[in-house]
């Protein structure tokens, strides 16, 4: 016979379970309350790295299943996360950033049971279907990266109270949780460190100034040439290949001196070193290039790119982690978090 003391279940564990595990039976085997595993389960941070170790082994060891379907007609929950991205598909599936995001997002989820779908939007179309959806309560709860200024969905969503956390810092001021990189003091990095080495004419591919990282990674730059009294040569794109090769071949149009160029992504440096050694610039003698990312395509550029690291899975996680506090309606200690960048020296720079 088993008793029970301070809602632990004693002895419990040397009684066979037989048919479906229940979150009971859990609960005895991991010699922890009812609530205790119910939180394990949907995935709350309040509990402790122990409780939840024993947790989770006690459900490998009965082969514990949720009953999904019939929590949420209690609950009113489906388990479900979006992922929303306001991107081509092309660019999301080209460009590591976004990899790196959707793993930590992924690594996260799966430790809640929870369902991760993926939703792009590109055109007002697209978001006006998506927003209906989302609305229609058919997730619990609404990620979204690379936002662009003007659009409403997050707002729409939380007034209608659907949890939304986002990646990187929105344009402008507002009130949301999100993560973001500390990406204008990275930049300040990149840039002092062109100057401390004497480049004095060090332009910048800048990114898209209608989303917070393209405004801040600019607002970095700016910061460390007027420490150093250096003048601006700025030329802008969008975070592309592509665009950081029309936006090198703008710059050497007008600027064929400058002798350094800090670029808004990797992606964006690697077009721009293609232009440097067509137009037959040596890297980094005649032209110093850094990037921002630190993504797997900077350690294999050639010359190897000296970049600011951004952890793109940190931030993933983190934004999976506010979530599901949110929709467990518990409290947080941070909506907003800032993660450190820093600068990963090779031979670009």
């Amino acid at each position: 016979m088993s008793v029970s003391e301070g809602g632990r279940a004693v002895g419990a564990e040397h009684q066979p379970v037989s048919g479906r595990p229940t979150l009971e039976a859990v609960a005895a085997r991991a010699g922890v309350g009812r609530g205790t595993v119910s939180r394990v389960i949907n995935g709350s941070p309040k509990v402790s790295a122990k409780a939840r170790d024993a947790v989770l082994r006690a459900v490998e060891e009965l082969g514990y299943v949720p009953n999904r379907a019939a929590r949420s007609l209690v609950t009113r929950r489906t388990d479900t996360v979006a992922l929303v991205v306001s991107e081509s598909e092309e660019r999301i599936f080209a460009e590591p950033y976004f990899a790196g995001i959707i793993r930590g997002i992924g690594s996260a989820l799966s430790e809640t049971g929870l369902q991760l779908i993926l939703a792009m939007a590109q055109t007002r179309e697209d978001h006006e279907r998506l927003e209906t959806y989302l609305a229609g309560r058919h997730v619990d709860g609404v990620l979204m990266i690379s936002m662009h200024g003007g659009d409403p969905l997050w707002e729409r969503l939380e007034r209608i109270g659907v949890p939304v956390v986002l990646g990187g810092r929105p344009p402008g001021a507002a009130s949301v949780s999100y993560v973001d990189a500390d990406n204008r003091a990275g930049a300040r990095q990149a840039v002092r460190y062109l100057a401390e080495r004497g480049r004095r004419r060090i332009a910048a591919i800048a990114g898209p100034q209608d989303m917070g990282v393209g405004v801040d990674r600019l607002a970095g730059y700016r910061d460390a040439l007027a420490a150093a009294e250096l003048p601006e040569l700025v030329a802008y794109g969008d975070f592309s290949e592509q665009s950081g090769v029309e936006a090198m071949r703008a710059l050497l149009a007008e600027h064929g001196d400058l002798d350094a160029v800090f670029t808004a992504s990797d992606p964006m440096a690697v077009g721009a070193m293609r232009v440097l050694r067509e137009q037959g610039r040596s890297i980094p003698g005649d032209v110093a290039v850094i990037g921002f990312d630190d993504s797997p395509v900077a350690a294999h550029a050639d010359p190897p790119l000296t970049t600011v690291h951004q952890p793109a899975e940190q931030m993933g996680r983190q934004m999976a982690h506010l979530l599901v506090t949110r929709i467990n309606g518990e409290r947080s200690e941070q909506s907003v978090l800032i993660l450190d960048t820093h600068l990963v020296v090779r031979a670009s720079a």
